[in-house]
């Protein structure tokens, strides 16, 4: 659940820069934590009201692997336990999530996307990161302040194989898009996401049609012909979105 939370007369968001002065005394987590700079990821409110920022730490080497949340990797502090350091909190416009598991061939698309995506040069404000099949991380990147968020994802649509498609989903799911093949539904995740707090205004979903129905039998860690060449594309696609949706908001790239 989001919360709200005011350090130092001001008001934290996702994306905020602190410096942390944990309250701790002789904890030997706090003092290793004392002065450090740190990230706000998100803001969480616990069943008594209590507020909490969720902060990775800047020069820990192991922030960025494994799930958002791996013990050691985030910390769960006080607004009284944080100094807000200068600047404003970058704006956090648009997420890529590339979803799928490379382990069954063209499952595997959608974070070959977003791999493909890490190699170029991204407007500021916009995300990029593989989700895998990690639902839980995926809810909680809905409610981190992003105004859009494109989802990468093979999804089995009745096309020719590596037919590219842009759907918007509806109220209850992506327009009949089959999406849960390996074991993370998106639009599971997303009504979960909006069942725990506020969800990025628009969500879109780049899918690519699979040579064939994958299932959790499948152990093959290559795309197939036609979703390979589809790769491209997607790519292509996405950074045609990238340029509409920050234009239409006048953020300069």
């Amino acid at each position: 659940m989001s919360g709200k939370a005011i350090a130092g007369g001001q008001e934290m968001a996702p994306g905020s820069r602190v410096r942390l002065r944990p309250r701790g005394g002789a904890d030997i987590f706090d003092l290793a934590l004392v002065g450090r700079t740190a990230v706000v990821e998100r803001i969480d409110e616990d069943m008594e009201g209590g507020v909490h920022l969720v902060v990775a730490i800047d020069d820990d080497p192991g922030r960025d692997l494994g799930s958002r949340n791996q013990l050691g990797h985030r910390f769960f502090v006080r607004p009284d336990e944080v100094e807000p350091l200068p600047g404003a909190a970058p704006s956090r416009e648009v997420l890529v999530a590339g979803i799928g598991n490379v382990f069954h061939g063209d499952d595997g698309f959608g974070v070959e996307v977003v791999r493909r995506l890490e190699t170029r040069t991204l407007p500021p404000g916009v995300d990029v990161t593989d989700f895998g099949i990690r639902g839980i991380d995926l809810m909680y990147a809905l409610g981190d302040g992003y105004r859009t968020v494109v989802l990468v994802d093979a999804a089995a649509r009745g096309h020719e194989p590596g037919t590219v498609s842009l759907v918007e989903p509806e109220a209850g799911g992506f327009g009949g898009a089959a999406v849960d093949a390996h074991g993370l539904d998106p639009a599971q995740v997303l009504r979960l996401a909006r069942d725990n707090g506020p969800v990025p205004p628009r969500i879109l979903l780049v899918a690519c049609e699979p040579s064939e129905q994958t299932t959790d039998a499948t152990w093959e860690m290559e795309l197939s012909a036609p979703v390979t060449a589809a790769v491209d594309e997607a790519v292509r696609l996405i950074e045609r979105l990238l340029d509409r949706e920050l234009a239409e908001r006048g953020v300069e790239k």
